[in-house]
């Protein structure tokens, strides 16, 4: 809650007028506790992990001919019945969520030392944060995602992610709960190590969401694909091939860059793979090389 009385009072101990967004920050939050302000976290990536993946499920449905060509294993198609049991299990997790953060908060505030108030961060420090929590975030999730390949973590955890060997967006979040809680621990490292406004932090989170559903999409549109801007972006093909490949996989762990996978020699430089029951040609993805 900002300890301030009213607008002018802010200003005077910024000592400054207030940015618009500043403005309307302090219109929104300043009579909301900061428990409430924290648990946003949760509500709005429930509203992201809902609406992110209905366009290529729609169009899958309803336009199938529009969406196939690129799809990056054509000949897999998910019952629309499983996407939504995916998206079902997954919800169900929120509410739970925003229970647990509203139980824990006293103790999470501590730990997270995260700002609520004024100032708002700028735009070179947001960014500045932002490409750190990445960077700390692929490797932490690098090294958890390769133990989850061990026998043991596969067969008694992250089978169940890859129960989909062609996912779908709402596949994201379809886990075992220890594997949920154990790449927990990457995404909100960032934040415990480098605290940020909370602002900042509902970014963040929002970000690796919708770039995890972007990777399990199944699609690759290489008009609009990140990986032609982004260095070491690894994108939907790469992660594509760690699920086409299940169990067997000792390749493509990492859930954002690809640097931890050049790093330590488990990259493996794929192409449009076919699907075995799929007439397309290889399409080799820009600067890569095909794994047949």
């Amino acid at each position: 809650m900002i300890p301030y009385a009213s607008a002018a009072e802010a200003e005077a101990a910024l000592g400054r007028a207030m940015t618009w967004a500043e403005a309307a920050w302090y219109k929104y939050s300043v009579a909301m506790p900061d428990a409430w302000l924290h648990c946003h976290t949760t509500v709005i990536l429930f509203v992201i992990y809902t609406i992110t993946p209905l366009p290529l499920l729609i169009l899958e449905q309803f336009a199938p001919s529009v969406i196939l060509p690129y799809k990056l294993q054509p000949g897999v198609q998910v019952p629309l019945a499983d996407s939504l049991r995916c998206y079902i299990e997954a919800a169900c997790v929120f509410p739970i969520a925003v229970g647990f953060q509203l139980l824990s908060y006293p103790a999470a505030a501590k730990v997270l030392r995260t700002r609520m108030g004024l100032p708002l961060p700028s735009v070179r420090e947001t960014v500045a944060q932002l490409v750190v929590y990445s960077l700390l975030e692929d490797y932490l999730s690098y090294w958890i995602h390769r133990l989850l390949h061990t026998q043991w973590g596969y067969e008694k955890i992250h089978r169940v992610h890859h129960e989909f060997t062609a996912p779908t967006g709402f596949a994201m979040s379809y886990s075992h709960w220890a594997e949920n809680l154990l790449l927990s621990i990457p995404a909100l490292a960032g934040p415990v190590i480098v605290p940020c406004h909370i602002t900042t932090q509902w970014l963040w989170f929002s970000i690796r969401l919708i770039e995890g559903i972007n990777i399990h999409s199944g699609y690759h549109f290489p008009f609009i694909s990140p990986s032609k801007l982004i260095p070491f972006y690894g994108g939907a093909a790469y992660h594509d091939y760690h699920h086409y490949a299940g169990g067997r996989s000792q390749s493509n762990f990492a859930p954002l860059f690809t640097y931890c996978d050049y790093i330590y020699r488990t990259d493996k430089e794929v192409s449009f793979f076919p699907c075995p029951h799929s007439t397309r040609n290889n399409v080799l993805l820009p600067g890569v090389r095909s794994y047949i």
